[in-house]
């Protein structure tokens, strides 16, 4: 095999390794956000459940004034049925008041709907509580797992970069610029073999003639269909698949 070759083999395998560790440094960030909703969710779910709490203790309340205040005028109907002395007014002072107690009959019955309803919502506050710290000690456990994975892999990341630099060093300008170009356009397969005497990288079928070259293996030779550097080593098969 040509030393060049090797050479780009190294490089390419190199490029590789930094192109995944690219992938999964910008998948981190993404899955991070991810866990951090995930987490907010059932904060969030919590909060409306608190809330809720407080809806109906606030309705309990507002039923419990206006209870106060029928009473109130209750107790005025019947100071002014002590001081009346007209059967026609002292009958319409009864009404008020027997009115009056209809409503807080009717504030009662609605009062014990209140206290159902407290009850369901306090066991929902309970479970939501359980619920949004099962989830935040779970999400910070993985962040922080994420986080050291992060780490690891910008320490990767640097080491990897900074031997490319001298593997990059061995090839001469053009062949690194020729092959740099081909790695952008047609990923990471750019130096290929070849197999039953089709390219590696296009699988489209190679003349005779670029068999015949890549195995006297005296120069750089192209694959002619897509432009990937091709070489040949000898537990390759040339022979055409059926």
């Amino acid at each position: 095999m040509l030393d060049i070759i090797e050479k780009l083999l190294i490089l390419q395998d190199r490029d590789r390794k930094i192109s995944r560790v690219s992938q999964e440094l910008a998948h981190i960030g993404p899955e991070r956000d991810g866990l951090r909703q995930k987490a907010a969710a059932t904060q969030t779910s919590l909060d409306a459940a608190k809330l809720q709490v407080k809806k109906i203790e606030s309705e309990r309340k507002q039923r419990d004034l206006e209870i106060e205040g029928k009473k109130a005028q209750i107790e005025k109907y019947l100071n002014q049925q002590l001081q009346t002395r007209k059967n026609e007014e002292y009958k319409a002072l009864t009404h008020e008041i027997e009115m009056a107690k209809e409503v807080i009959f009717k504030i009662e019955d609605a009062e014990i709907v209140l206290m159902e309803q407290a009850e369901v919502a306090a066991k929902n506050v309970a479970t939501a509580t359980a619920e949004a710290a099962a989830a935040k000690k779970l999400v910070d456990d993985q962040i922080g797992k994420l986080d050291q994975r992060e780490e690891n892999l910008k320490k990767e990341f640097a080491e990897l970069t900074s031997s490319r630099a001298q593997l990059a060093s061995a090839v001469d300008d053009t062949t690194r610029n020729r092959y740099e170009r081909l790695f952008k356009s047609k990923g990471e397969n750019v130096v290929v073999g070849i197999e039953h005497s089709s390219c590696g990288g296009c699988h489209m079928k190679l003349p005779a003639q670029v068999t015949t070259s890549c195995r006297a293996q005296t120069e750089i030779v192209p694959c002619p269909n897509c432009g990937r550097i091709l070489y040949f080593t000898r537990d390759m098969i040339l022979t055409a698949a059926d």
